[in-house]
C-alpha cells in the first residue's frame, strides 16, 4: 500500500461532507472518483495530498513516497516561459541541478507544447492545464492525484492525457466527470455518496464495469431496505399491542426492533436527494425548417475559421460540433444565433424564432445578485409550461436549499452556477437551444438528467462539449472543423475516431518513407549521435530495476514461510489470507520481471546503433 486513509471525517461549519471514509491506493492502481457535487471528492484529494488535515481519522503512506497534486485551477506564473517554470519547479524541491536538464526534456516531450519560450500567461487554459500536469510528473511521482484533469483540455488534449495515463507504471487516482474519460484510464473505481451504508462504493473495473456493479449492489440494497421496512412494521404492531417484558425473550424482541427501527432510520436519513429535474420546453412550433445557413465565411484575427459552408436545421436535429480550442466552434454558435455577423454567406432563420442559448462563461449571471433574484428576479414564483410554481419548489427542483436562496451568485460552485443557468433556460420557450460546454462542473447524476432532457427535446440543437459521452448519446450528426476554413460532417462519433485513426497512420507511413530534408553539405557530414532507447524516466526505473526484484523475491520467500507455517494448518481464514499474500506477491514478481526484459530489449536496441 503506497497510500491510505483510515476512517477520515471532514466537516466545514455544521455542514459533514463525509464520515468513517476509508481509502487506499497500491502499487499499479489507476483509479477514478466520482461522486455528487458537494460530496467532498476535492477535499478528500487535498487530505491525500497531505495539503489539508481530516477533523478525525488517520492518513499513512509509505516511507519516503512521492505525491504528485494536480489542482483543479493550477497556480502559475503567467510572467515566465514554460521552460522557466518548470525549471523553478525543480529549483524549488532542491532537486540535484545535473538533472535538471533531462527532467525538463522529458517534461517538455511529455507536453507536446509547441513552442517552449512561450509566456504562460499567452497560454489557453488547456495548454496551461496540460503544463501543470506535465509539471508534477516531472518530479517522477509513485502517486499522483489529479482533480479534474480534463477541465479546459479540448479533445485532443484529453485524448493526450488518456495515452499519458495509459503508460504511466505507478498509481493515479482523478478525479473526473468525464465518462468517456474514467472508462479509458481506469482499473477500479470509487464513488463517495452519504447514501451508501459506509458512505462509499468501489468497483473493481472501468466506468461500464463500476455502472454494472453499483447496479446490483443498489438493487440488493433497495431489496434489502424493502425488507427491512417489512419488519420493522410487523415489529411496530407487535409494540403497539404494549408486550410485557417480563421474560428474557421479550426483552430481547424489544431491543432488536428499537434497533431494526433506528437501522431504517438511518437508511432513511442517507438517502439523497436525487438529481437535478431538467426539461426544456419547446415552443410548439412545427416548422420544418428553422435554419439555412449557405456559403457561410467567417475571419478572426486575420485568420479564416469557417469557409463556404452549408447548414440546415429543423425540429429534431441534434448538431454536435468537435475541434480543438480556436477552431471556431463558438464563432459559429455566434453566427446562427445572430449574435456575430459572417463576412460572406447568407442565413435565413424561421419568423419569430426562439433561441435560448447557455454560454460557456455564464457571462449573464449576475455575481452580486442573490440566488432567489437569479431564479425569480419578479417575485416569490415562476412560470414553467404555462404554470405558476413557488420559488422554493423551483428551487429544489435544482438541489438547492431554501437557506440558500439568499446567498449572493458569487459564493455558488461551478456546479451550482451550471445548475442555476439551466434553471433559468427553462423558463424560456426554445425552437433551438444552443449550449456552450454545458457541462462543466456538473457531476455524472446531473449530466445523466441532462442527456435525457436533451434526447426528449423536440427542437433544435447546437452542442458544444468535450464530454464524449453526452457528443454521443445526444448528437443526431456531428460537424467536426479544423481551425482554417475545412469542415467534415460525421455520422457519430465513432466514425470521427475512426477517421482520426486513419489519418494518423497515414502521417505514420508518410513520415518513415519521407527523404530527409538535407543539403548535399549536410549529406557529407558525420551522422549525428541517436537517441538513447530508454527514455531519462526509463533509465532510472532501469537503474532501480535489480533492486526490486531482489526485494520481491524476498517478499515471496517470507509469504511461502508464512504459509508453511504449521502453526496456522488448522486456521482456514488465516492460511487462505496468507495464500492469496503468496499469490499476490508473485504477480508482483512477475510484473517487475516483465517491465525488466521489455527495458533491457531497449537497451540492447539502443546499444546496437551507431554512435558518432
Amino acid at each position: 500500500m503506497f497510500l491510505s486513509c483510515e476512517s477520515i471525517s471532514k466537516s466545514y461549519g455544521v455542514k459533514p461532507l463525509f464520515a468513517e471514509l476509508s481509502i487506499g491506493l497500491a502499487e499499479g492502481d489507476h483509479v477514478g472518483l466520482v461522486g455528487p457535487n458537494g460530496s467532498g471528492k476535492s477535499t478528500l484529494l487535498k487530505i491525500m495530498a497531505g495539503l489539508e488535515e481530516p477533523d478525525e481519522g488517520t492518513r499513512s503512506m509509505r516511507r519516503q513516497l512521492r505525491i504528485g497534486y494536480v489542482p483543479q485551477e493550477p497556480s502559475l506564473d503567467g510572467k515566465h516561459t514554460i521552460e522557466e517554470v518548470l525549471a523553478q519547479v525543480l529549483i524549488d524541491e532542491g532537486l540535484d541541478p545535473h538533472d535538471h536538464s533531462g527532467r525538463i526534456a522529458t517534461a517538455l516531450s511529455l507536453g507536446e507544447f509547441p513552442a517552449t519560450d512561450q509566456a504562460v500567461a499567452t497560454l489557453s487554459g488547456g495548454w496551461k492545464k496540460r503544463l501543470a500536469i506535465v509539471r508534477s510528473l516531472m518530479l517522477e511521482p509513485d502517486v499522483l492525484l489529479m482533480d479534474e484533469p480534463t477541465n479546459h483540455l479540448d479533445l485532443e488534449g484529453i485524448l493526450w492525457l488518456e495515452r499519458l495515463l495509459r503508460a504511466e507504471a505507478h498509481a493515479f487516482l482523478v478525479v473526473s466527470h468525464d465518462r468517456r474519460f474514467l472508462q479509458a484510464v481506469t482499473s477500479r473505481m470509487i464513488e463517495i455518496n452519504r447514501s451508501y451504508p459506509n458512505g462509499v462504493f468501489e468497483a473493481k473495473g472501468n466506468y461500464s464495469d463500476f455502472l454494472e456493479q453499483r447496479d446490483a449492489a443498489l438493487h440488493a440494497q433497495a431489496n434489502y431496505e424493502a425488507s427491512l421496512a417489512n419488519r420493522v412494521r410487523r415489529e411496530v404492531e407487535w409494540l403497539r399491542r404494549g408486550p410485557k417484558a417480563r421474560t428474557t425473550k421479550a426483552k430481547s424482541r424489544i431491543d432488536s426492533a428499537g434497533r431494526m427501527i433506528e437501522e431504517l432510520n438511518s437508511t432513511e436519513a442517507r438517502k439523497d436527494q436525487g438529481p437535478a429535474g431538467i426539461n426544456f420546453t419547446a415552443s410548439g412550433r412545427r416548422s420544418k425548417q428553422l435554419v439555412e445557413a449557405t456559403q457561410l465565411s467567417k475571419s478572426l484575427g486575420g485568420r479564416q475559421i469557417i469557409k463556404d459552408l452549408d447548414l440546415l436545421l429543423g425540429p429534431g436535429q441534434r448538431l454536435g460540433l468537435l475541434g480543438p480550442n480556436g477552431s471556431g466552434k463558438s464563432t459559429l454558435l455566434k453566427l446562427v444565433a445572430g449574435t456575430l455577423q459572417p463576412d460572406a454567406g447568407n442565413i435565413v432563420r424561421a419568423d419569430k424564432l426562439r433561441v435560448v442559448t447557455f454560454e460557456q462563461h455564464r457571462e449573464s449571471l449576475d455575481q452580486s445578485s442573490s440566488l432567489r433574484r437569479a431564479l425569480a428576479p419578479h417575485g416569490d414564483s415562476v412560470v414553467y409550461q404555462d404554470r405558476s410554481v413557488h420559488l422554493v419548489s423551483w428551487a429544489k427542483r435544482f438541489l438547492f436549499r431554501p437557506e440558500q436562496l439568499d446567498l449572493p451568485v458569487s459564493r455558488l460552485s461551478g456546479g451550482e452556477q451550471a445548475r442555476l443557468l439551466i434553471a433559468r433556460l427553462m423558463l424560456q420557450p426554445a425552437d433551438l437551444l444552443i449550449l456552450d460546454e454545458p457541462t462543466n462542473d456538473l457531476d455524472i447524476p446531473t449530466l445523466d438528467v441532462l442527456e435525457d432532457s436533451l434526447v426528449e427535446f423536440p427542437g433544435a440543437l447546437m452542442l458544444v462539449t468535450h464530454d464524449r459521452w453526452l457528443l454521443d448519446r445526444v448528437s443526431t450528426m456531428l460537424l467536426a472543423l479544423d481551425g482554417t476554413g475545412q469542415a467534415e460532417w460525421f455520422a457519430d462519433y465513432a466514425q470521427w475516431e475512426s477517421m482520426q485513426e486513419r489519418k494518423a497512420a497515414e502521417q505514420a507511413r508518410a513520415s518513415s518513407v519521407r527523404p530527409p530534408k538535407s543539403s548535399r553539405a549536410e549529406s557529407d557530414a558525420p551522422p549525428k549521435t541517436k537517441k538513447t532507447g530508454l527514455s531519462y524516466r526509463e533509465q532510472k526505473e532501469w537503474a532501480k530495476m535489480e533492486e526490486r526484484i531482489l526485494k520481491a523475491e524476498e517478499t515471496i520467500a517470507s509469504c511461502q514461510a508464512a504459509v508453511e507455517d504449521p502453526a496456522i494448518a488448522s486456521n482456514a481464514a488465516e492460511l487462505l489470507a496468507r495464500s492469496e499474500a503468496l499469490e499476490a506477491a508473485r504477480t508482483a514478481a512477475e510484473r517487475l520481471y516483465n517491465r525488466w526484459t521489455e527495458l533491457e530489449g531497449k537497451q540492447t536496441e539502443s546499444a546496437g546503433q551507431p554512435q558518432a
